[in-house]
């Protein structure tokens, strides 16, 4: 057997074509009548699917129980993988979740244009796509099943609806009642079960023309009605429409709504003959689904007349037919310039009147940010190139600061600021603070720098620094800076300068992070930490207890050792009126550990652990000589100690042999600064 054959039987195996037929399912009218009976789902609107869809995938529980938020697990992109997952934007989901519910229940907002409003890059085509794509999937499956319908031909052919009408709408308005009774007669089902809208003109007139020939005998029309699965798709057109304005020259409102086809007027005779009408406009083709309109407060005005129908009424008008019933999602998105516009203009009030706006603002969580990144760049490898610790962090950490409005508390700086929204605890704020702070600031994240930027500047540093095995932070924040230069969207060099001032901030936020590395690395020396450790719990004991302590070299008995326990409580800022208070905290915690017969263990007291790293760290500098580094002499016995503090950075920290040494020698530099400073 060929290699290629093989590969065939494998996808042969792999073939589900029950799943096939299934999808694929047609029947007659009174066989899809009994479809229905069972699941009167069947016959609810575009606006109850995409509620229904989003639903599907369930909820969890996000942020403090206090803010009481859900997040939609459909916008993970469980599906792909997370390659469209929207981070962030919890509360801007939310909003849109609920337009959608309400419009399910039909309360009103199915009679709108959701219009997704944000700055550039903010995932606004990234929603837009992601429901498209659920669409996709959710007609396929059992409960998202959607059918439409289509004549029998005498030559056995089937002549299909062009706009995928419900096969229901054939049921004469006088037995709509009934049967949508019949329907919901022992089922329980969300939704009213209404049937709405007639079918499109050319179904219409097929309809006529055959009940005038059996008589108006209704039953023996719709026995010549075959009605089949429908299968959403936006590449095959059928349920999902997308709109862009182009070139006004180029472009007229016949692309929403269809146009008549020339070459069959001669055939039929008239352009008023729906068989010489080509049904294929977004909006045709988006019935029973959704249209996405790109840019779409760039359309012109003559295109506003059928979008404002389709919304409102929920009826589009075809050239010369009359108005066409058509049941879609409408989605627009647009960016804040052109929104302002729209503000301004007194023709576009309708359109106003007509629009949900919902803002989708740049994520202001530093964490989620970094998600955006870690899509992209999400192993810390990059086609060989090794991404060195807190790259990707940092360059999140500047583009959120880009977007926050400086906090009206008095002393709290735009980090601070960025490190409580990010969930950090800091001195004098909780987090009802932090609430009132976003409420304060409601035009955050609508304006700032782009992923888009900071994920194309990422490229070009793995570009420009291609010799380099590792990418670290300071090559980005050089492509991030350089590149505001020539940024198309920031007009003003006063906005830049602040963008320049927030790299710096940035920097010296990369300096404390890596400093602090480099000391818990150098004080990794687990024997060291325990020896310090057991030292300062035995002075303490002793100094809670008013006891002395054995020395254990001269095995007289000594008072406690003061100075030892100031030089590791100082590391975490306890001030010495706190030192009591502390120290009994630690002892009444190793006291509570012993009840349970349980050992004390400092890894589990995350600011003693700090504290003691600290103290060791300043203990063994001067030993390891760490400076040596900078003036590039160094002994054998520096040079062993200096790789072994290497090696923890490569185990515990991630970095690479390259990153790693990169690091020592600019926390080497600082502490050179530092001690030349002293001197002087």
């Amino acid at each position: 057997m060929s290699a290629g054959r093989a590969i065939l039987d494998q996808i042969a195996e792999d073939q589900k074509l029950d799943q096939y037929q299934q999808e694929h399912w047609t029947g007659s009218f009174d066989e899809y009548l009994d479809l229905v009976k069972q699941n009167p789902g069947y016959t609810r609107t575009a606006y109850q699917r995409m509620y229904d869809m989003i639903m599907s995938y369930g909820t969890y529980s996000v942020g403090s129980t206090k803010e009481g938020l859900i997040r939609y697990r459909f916008f993970d992109d469980p599906d792909n993988d997370g390659k469209d997952a929207i981070f962030g934007l919890t509360k801007t989901l939310i909003e849109f979740v609920n337009v959608l519910k309400s419009a399910a229940l039909k309360y009103g907002t199915e009679r709108r244009v959701i219009l997704l409003h944000g700055p550039v890059g903010s995932s606004k085509s990234t929603i837009a796509r992601l429901l498209k794509r659920g669409l996709e999937r959710y007609s396929r499956a059992d409960e998202g099943a959607i059918y439409t319908f289509g004549w029998k031909e005498d030559d056995g052919s089937i002549q299909w609806d062009p706009m995928h009408s419900d096969p229901l709408q054939l049921v004469p308005f006088k037995h709509r009642t009934a049967v949508c009774e019949w329907i919901a007669d022992g089922v329980e089902h969300e939704y009213d079960i209404e049937i709405k809208g007639e079918v499109c003109p050319l179904s219409r007139y097929v309809f006529n023309e055959r009940l005038e020939k059996s008589g108006g005998d209704w039953t023996k029309v719709v026995d010549q009605i075959v009605v089949k699965r429908l299968l959403l798709s936006e590449q095959d057109r059928i349920g999902i429409g997308t709109f862009q304005p182009k070139d006004e020259k180029n472009q007229d409102s016949t692309e929403l709504t269809g146009d008549i086809n020339f070459r069959k007027i001669a055939e039929y005779g008239s352009e008023s003959d729906p068989r010489a009408f080509n049904f294929d406009g977004e909006f045709n083709v988006a019935n029973r689904g959704m249209i996405e309109f790109i840019e779409v407060l760039k359309l012109d005005v003559a295109f506003l007349y059928d979008l404002l129908g389709a919304s409102q009424e929920h009826k589009i008008k075809p050239k010369k037919f009359a108005q066409t019933d058509i049941d879609t999602v409408i989605v627009g998105h647009t960016n804040e310039p052109e929104y302002k516009k729209l503000q301004s203009n007194e023709f576009m009030e309708a359109l106003r009147d007509r629009t949900i706006k919902i803002d989708v603002p740049y994520v202001t969580t530093l964490t989620e940010e970094v998600k955006i990144y870690e899509k992209d760049y999400n192993t810390r490898r990059v086609r060989g190139k090794h991404i060195a610790p807190h790259t990707l962090e940092i360059a999140a950490m500047w583009a959120v600061l880009t977007r926050l409005e400086q906090p009206n508390h008095a002393g709290l700086t735009l980090l601070q600021k960025l490190k409580l929204y990010n969930g950090k605890s800091l001195p004098g704020f909780t987090s009802d603070n932090v609430v009132q702070l976003r409420r304060e600031a409601r035009h955050e994240g609508l304006e700032g720098i782009s992923p888009r930027y900071v994920q194309d500047k990422i490229s070009n540093a793995l570009v420009v620094n291609s010799d380099a095995t590792s990418l670290n932070p300071f090559m980005v924040l050089k492509e991030m800076e350089d590149g505001l230069k020539h940024h198309s969207l920031i007009h003003s060099e006063e906005l830049k300068e602040h963008y320049r001032q927030l790299i710096n901030a940035v920097k010296e936020e990369y300096t404390d992070i890596v400093k602090n590395e480099v000391q818990r690395a150098i004080a990794a020396d687990e024997e060291a930490l325990e020896r310090l450790c057991a030292n300062y719990i035995d002075n303490v004991k002793a100094y809670t207890q008013r006891e002395k302590v054995k020395n254990k070299f001269t095995g007289e008995e000594e008072q406690p050792d003061e100075r030892l326990m100031r030089s590791i409580e100082e590391r975490i800022d306890i001030p010495d009126t706190r030192k009591d208070d502390f120290r009994r905290e630690i002892m009444n915690y190793i006291g509570a550990l012993s009840l349970d017969g349980k050992k004390f263990d400092y890894r589990t007291n995350e600011r003693l652990q700090k504290a003691l790293e600290m103290k060791l760290f300043e203990d063994q500098k001067d030993t390891i000589k760490l400076t040596s580094l900078v003036s590039n002499t160094m002994d054998q016995a520096t040079q062993e100690k200096i790789d072994i503090v290497k090696s923890r950075l490569i185990r515990d920290f991630g970095y690479n042999d390259e990153s790693a040494t990169d690091v020592l020698q600019y926390v080497a530099s600082i502490f050179a600064r530092g001690d030349a400073k002293e001197r002087s």
